[in-house]
């Protein structure tokens, strides 16, 4: 059984940064593959960042830039840093495991996620 837990998120000004986190324990592998996703009201999950155990990261377009994905395998714990937050990243985010990912060419469908984490709002007011 795997669990992740998150942390961080919150309110910020546009402009702003946050940093989210997310602790997995139980059967969890450094081969894993984690990323964030977020949800909006009333709009499917999307992808907004992802990393494999050889290092290859992917993000979202509208991310590009201004997030930063990264994993301290030690700690068994994901990071997303936010950066110039927008009003338009307001969502709930969620990190997500699976080990059937080896290297990222693309940020991989929420389908292909095993593990969740509990969701954070992150809200940004311009």
């Amino acid at each position: 059984q795997v669990q992740l837990v998150q942390s961080g998120g919150g309110s910020v000004q546009a402009g702003g940064s946050l940093r989210l986190s997310c602790v997995a324990s139980g059967r969890t592998y450094a081969s894993d593959c984690m990323a964030w996703f977020r949800q909006r009201p009333g709009s499917e999950r999307e992808g907004v960042a992802a990393i494999a155990l050889d290092g290859t990261v992917q993000y979202a377009i509208s991310v590009k830039g201004r997030f930063v994905i990264s994993k301290d395998i030690a700690k068994n714990t994901l990071y997303l840093e936010m950066n110039n937050l927008k009003p338009e990243d307001t969502a709930m985010y969620y990190c997500a495991r699976t080990n059937n990912i080896n290297t990222l060419r693309a940020l991989p469908p929420a389908s292909l996620f095993d593990n969740w984490g509990q969701g954070t709002q992150v809200t940004v007011f311009s």
